[in-house]
């Protein structure tokens, strides 16, 4: 049985004010995403040396993870609307820096992308405050599926169209359109409701550490937490690097590693147009069930099975994974105080997008060790059995409070 709240609603995308933030966001989005890509682009060019890549690259995952938690506490303090344009001009100002200095100075480009970094990772809290400010609490759903969907199209549509664009345009140039992609980021934002200047005087510190204290006041957070961190570090990043190795050795082709990334996109825009207009009576353990879905990926890996069926499972991870992020972001926005929501939303941000490069150092070396068929079988059964502890979690069958219809 399903609650169709969302046929009964009017359409999230006839507001002006989430238009504005839709395009904000999807331009922050492809800037995330274009980094690396063009960086590598540089690096078939011969203009920057894998090793560099790496440094650059590393550079701005520091820079995104310091930045985390102190934008939590800012978009908390302040009007969000204004951490996002800070957040946003930080990277648009550094993108010409690293233009100006890839390939030259690696001490200063790597600056300059600690502090695209920092940009980046700065502005993801206070967008997902923002959300709950702009859009009504029953078109929320609605919202952060449409917000979901544009990061899939970009990661479908946007490897093509950027390679093209190296075709004609130098990788200076192709990281000053990022910097423009920033800047809209940046400035196209709506103002929201505003938030109050926290009056109590408290420091950083103590302010970050009531955000905790909110979060643990919320089981089915901390339990749906634990599951993404557990999924992304073990399951993510075993096919990650395993993958590619699979695709090479056993079919002979990357055919199967470009089918079974796109297979996964598409699979993920399914699910978030599903959880568009789909409302189940169990959100939550809908979406655990969901995550689960991912123990499948490095399960395949395993087997001696047909390309299509690698192709097809990681469709379905892909579903999976927006099934559970649609109504997880949702339910954040509906039960966790609103003044302290950016700071819980960090938490998330800082535990999922911090451990998955603590599990990508890790996978290497235990294929090592303990061979890749180990390995895989470690994390699909992480996988699985990650969100059935959540769901085991009273509140986790909704995410915290049911929605009525």
């Amino acid at each position: 049985m399903v609650h169709d709240t969302a046929a009964r609603s009017p359409s999230v995308l006839r507001s002006t004010q989430f238009l504005r933030l839709w395009t904000a966001t999807t331009a922050s989005g492809i800037a995330t995403w274009a980094l690396p890509f063009v960086l590598g682009l540089a690096v078939l060019s011969r203009s920057l040396t894998a090793v560099e890549l790496g440094v650059l690259l590393a550079a701005r995952t520091t820079g995104f993870l310091a930045a985390v938690p102190i934008s939590g506490v800012l978009a908390d303090r302040y009007a969000r609307r204004q951490v996002v344009l800070w957040s946003g001009l930080m990277s648009a100002a550094a993108a010409p820096v690293l233009a100006l200095f890839v390939g030259d100075s690696l001490v200063l480009a790597a600056a300059a992308a600690v502090v695209m970094g920092a940009g980046q990772g700065a502005c993801r809290p206070a967008f997902s405050a923002l959300t709950a400010e702009v859009v009504e609490p029953d078109q929320r759903q609605q919202a952060n599926a449409a917000l979901t969907m544009s990061i899939r199209v970009t990661t479908l549509v946007a490897p093509g169209l950027t390679a093209l664009l190296a075709l004609v345009v130098s990788t200076q140039g192709l990281l000053l359109g990022i910097g423009a992609l920033w800047l809209v980021a940046a400035l196209m934002p709506p103002a929201g409701s505003g938030r109050v200047v926290l009056a109590s005087g408290a420091g950083f510190v103590t302010e970050f550490l009531e955000g905790v204290r909110e979060a643990r006041r919320h089981p089915w957070f901390l339990a749906g937490l634990g599951a993404l961190s557990a999924v992304i570090a073990t399951g993510y990043s075993a096919t990650g690097v395993i993958l590619p190795l699979v695709s090479r050795d056993r079919y002979g082709t990357e055919a199967v590693l470009a089918g079974a990334l796109t297979a996964y996109t598409l699979g993920a825009l399914a699910g978030a147009l599903l959880m568009a207009r789909w409302r189940p009576r169990a959100a939550g353990w809908t979406g655990l069930f969901g995550l689960a879905l991912y123990g499948f990926a490095p399960l395949v890996l395993l087997l001696p099975v047909h390309p299509f069926v690698v192709i097809a499972v990681y469709a379905i991870a892909g579903l999976g994974i927006d099934l559970f992020n649609v109504p997880w972001f949702t339910a954040t926005q509906r039960e966790v105080e609103p003044s302290k929501l950016a700071r819980v939303s960090s938490l998330d941000f800082l535990m999922s997008y911090g451990l998955a490069p603590v599990g990508l150092a890790l996978i290497a070396p235990a294929v090592t060790a303990y061979g890749a068929g180990a390995v895989l079988i470690a994390c699909s059964v992480i996988c699985f059995a990650a969100p059935a502890l959540a769901a085991l979690v009273p509140s986790s069958r909704d995410f915290g409070t049911p929605v009525k219809a």
